[in-house]
């Protein structure tokens, strides 16, 4: 375990906490929660001895291990395999079994063990990195986004993972359902110190919410009490008959130690402007088949029919790099199809979030001119107005996009999205580097949106909140499954894991033989919910 004691820290004039004490008890699994630029990754960086304190000390004690994901992509093995293997511990390093369990459930198949770790895109080199962090199995994790670069089955298997990890954990993650899965405990940096409570997020952020409730209410008070003496003083102060009671009562105020109100981090507050469809199906996907280099043999998805109601919410799941953000792609015009075609609506317009479309931005525009072009009708205020919705109120609405982080940039993309009127919404992975708060607050405008909307996304808890239909990725195609995830876990699930016992049992009572006639399993996979 280790002990922080009066630990303060700043840059400059910006105090990021101030006199904070945490202790970590055996085997607790702690979220870490607080806007970006609150001091979290800061925090990790002092424990790891790689920053030094203001004031305060921690304590760790002799032999304690700590691990943590390295960023720095440096590899010096032939193999995945064996570069994975060189973190073993002396005593297992030729327990080349341990490194391929993990390698294979974050993703990595049987051919890429033998592949050189160069050949693989920077996600799965940061995910070479993360096996290597787990098979130490060190006494304490601290994990920073590790949910980065993961698709939805590495994130169930990372979850069971740290679930039965003997050790502690610090866990920093925008995914909400994740951390809540996985952890036993919640702290976050709150007006420069530091709590820690037992409990999932939902729990720490009601107790927060319910003490600063209590602390407005004190004040409030405060204010009104104060008022009722200054009026007392004003009327007696003069009188031979009250003065030495408003003298008494004057003195009272002077020593009243005033409550201070309390300061708020700036939040998203914007709802989509929507534009209303006449028709009942706004989209409508016949036979799509894409490949990048013409090929039918290479496709990444074949002969998929779907229609998109007008309040439809659908999300497209599966792997990376199985064809996810192509497809969503193809329906937003930016790809042409193989073969089959898409129709629309005629009143059909729709807002895209893409990764493509944040690195369109103009980097040597500001924030304001961004805006404009989305909409050059709006004014002056009602693009001040969109600036201050997506945080950047004031002179921030004229930064440039260049000296903008990831986080600033989706929401600068989002705001693009918000200045015209939409009915259709195609998202491709929209929470990426934005914050907890954050993420929240568009899962419930999503929630409410009057349009349709098809999302990408990892996050198993978008997908429970909003998703009622499913464009799934698994076992080498997509198919539209009709009905909600946990129907999907239930009657399907991913092809890496086990099935449910439930699920077992079933199919041992209804053997399906070769000699099933096509019509009889095209109705069996309409039973188990693809269409």
């Amino acid at each position: 375990m280790i002990q922080i004691s009066n630990l303060t820290k700043s840059y400059g004039k910006q105090v990021l906490y101030n006199d904070i004490t945490l202790s970590i008890a055996p085997r607790e699994k702690v979220g870490f929660v607080g806007r970006n630029g609150s001091g979290k990754s800061t925090l990790f960086r002092l424990i790891l001895n790689e920053e030094q304190p203001d004031s305060g000390t921690i304590g760790i004690p002799k032999g304690y291990r700590i691990g943590t994901l390295e960023q720095h992509l440096k590899f010096t093995e032939k193999t995945v395999l064996e570069e994975v293997a060189t973190a073993l511990s002396e005593d297992e390093m030729y327990d080349h079994w341990k490194a391929e369990k993990i390698l294979f459930g974050l993703g990595f198949g049987e051919g890429d063990m033998e592949k050189p770790p160069e050949s693989f895109s920077g996600g799965y080199q940061i995910r070479m990195n993360l096996a290597k962090l787990l098979v130490q199995n060190p006494n304490m994790l601290l994990l920073d986004e590790p949910t980065n670069y993961l698709d939805i089955v590495s994130l169930r298997w990372l979850k069971s993972f740290l679930r039965s990890f003997q050790g502690e954990v610090i866990i920093i993650t925008h995914d909400r359902g994740f951390m809540d899965e996985v952890t036993t405990h919640t702290m976050g940096i709150v007006r420069r110190q530091l709590r820690k409570l037992k409990g999932d997020t939902a729990t720490f952020f009601e107790t927060l919410d319910h003490e600063d409730e209590i602390h407005e209410k004190t004040r409030l008070n405060q204010e009104k009490r104060i008022k009722e003496i200054q009026d007392f003083v004003a009327r007696n102060k003069a009188r031979a008959s009250s003065a030495s009671r408003a003298q008494s009562r004057l003195k009272l105020l002077d020593k009243m130690e005033r409550i201070e109100k309390l300061d708020h981090d700036a939040m998203l507050a914007f709802r989509f402007n929507h534009d209303k469809c006449p028709g009942k199906i706004i989209m409508e996907a016949r036979d799509l088949s894409f490949s990048y280099d013409g090929n039918q043999d290479n496709a990444l998805f074949k002969d998929l029919t779907f229609a998109v109601g007008a309040q439809d919410r659908i999300a497209i799941i599966g792997k990376n790099g199985k064809g996810k953000s192509t497809l969503l792609n193809v329906l937003g015009g930016e790809l042409k199809p193989l073969t089959g075609g898409i129709s629309t609506h005629p009143s059909m317009k729709i807002g895209h979030f893409g990764q493509t479309n944040i690195q369109r931005l103009d980097l040597e525009s500001n924030i304001l001119e961004e805006f404009s072009k989305a909409n050059p009708s709006l004014n002056n205020q009602h693009l001040r107005c969109l600036a201050g919705a997506m945080m950047f109120p004031g002179d921030a609405a004229e930064k440039f996009i260049k000296v903008l982080s990831g986080g600033e940039r989706s929401r600068v993309l989002l705001g693009k999205i918000l200045a015209n009127p939409t009915n259709l919404l195609l998202l491709d992975e929209p929470t990426n580097h934005l914050d907890m708060e954050s993420i929240e607050e568009l899962t419930e405008q999503l929630d409410e949106y009057e349009g349709a909307v098809i999302i990408v996304t990892h996050s198993e808890m978008i997908l429970r909140d909003i998703a009622t239909k499913l464009i799934v990725f698994n076992e080498g195609k997509a198919q539209l499954f009709l009905g909600n995830y946990d129907d999907f876990l239930e009657k399907i699930g991913w092809e890496d894991e086990p099935k449910a016992k439930k699920k077992e049992d079933k199919e041992k009572n209804t053997p399906e033989s070769d000699s099933v006639p096509p019509s009889a399993k095209s109705k069996k996979g309409r039973e188990r919910g693809f269409a």
